[in-house]
């Protein structure tokens, strides 16, 4: 049987336990290499990431404010959102 701190590290994480601002970069944000993080966007403007898969996606005119569910490893150069926020 394991005990509470494996069951725990097992299981899906629903909330994130730390954070760290970002700006866009082509470096792979920190402790992203078996796992993205998701990202809130505390000013307006275009938000380009690449998911966890490798694929680079752009979300135009994010508002500020949102938090995206979504698992990227990298914020990348030609992002206009500011206050970006990685949440793991």
């Amino acid at each position: 049987m394991d005990g509470v701190q494996i069951k725990q590290a097992k299981e899906v994480r629903v909330f994130a336990h730390s954070g760290k601002a970002v700006t866009a970069s082509a470096t792979r944000i920190e402790n992203t290499d078996s796992r993205g993080v998701c990202i809130y966007v505390g000013g307006n403007g275009n938000l380009k990431v690449r998911m966890e898969d490798g694929v680079d996606v752009t979300f135009n005119n994010v508002v500020a404010g949102t938090f995206l569910p979504i698992l990227v490893t990298h914020v990348l150069p030609g992002t206009t959102a500011t206050g970006i926020v990685a949440l793991w």
